[in-house]
């Protein structure tokens, strides 16, 4: 078996693509190795919201004022924000980044054949709406962040990273 991504891994990515705001609202997947220590690093100014949709139009929002973001949630926040991906990141064509974290995912296991519903129909939804997306979990997995915000910037469109383990 590879190596686990790490919470490093992902953060030090992160800082390479320039975001500099972190809109959350906490998971049980990130919220330990990735947000905390954010938290705690003066190069993030981390933004907690109560519901996925409002996080959403706030990076929309950061994008308009010249700042990039990353939104942090929760694989069900995903699923319940739909319609703001939607509107806000497709339509509106903002570059609406995403970290989401899949709870429960089962190691190994590609999300799509996963025995939990939710975790399985994920990616086959981000598919039917064209919103680009990726799988983190393995070490090298960490090669393709940068290129991926970076890529969700130059054509204002969004982006979801998702998070198959809970990296320490």
């Amino acid at each position: 078996m590879a190596e686990k991504i790490s919470a490093a891994q992902i953060i030090a990515a992160i800082k390479q693509t320039g975001i500099r705001f972190i809109v959350a609202l906490p998971d049980r997947t990130t919220s330990e190795g990735i947000l905390k220590p954010m938290l705690a690093d003066p190069a993030f100014q981390v933004v907690q919201v109560c519901k996925e949709d409002e996080g959403l139009s706030i990076c929309a929002g950061l994008h308009s004022a010249g700042h990039r973001s990353l939104m942090m949630m929760q694989y069900t926040g995903l699923l319940d924000s739909v319609n703001a991906l939607r509107g806000v990141a497709m339509e509106g064509r903002n570059p609406v980044c995403m970290l989401v974290g899949l709870l429960g995912k089962e190691p190994g296991v590609p999300p799509a054949q996963s025995a939990r519903y939710g975790l399985r129909i994920v990616e086959p939804v981000l598919d039917a709406m064209s919103v680009p997306h990726e799988l983190l979990e393995e070490s090298a997995d960490a090669g393709k962040i940068v290129p991926a915000i970076d890529k969700a910037y130059r054509e204002s469109a969004p982006v979801v990273l998702l998070v198959g383990t809970s990296p320490k």
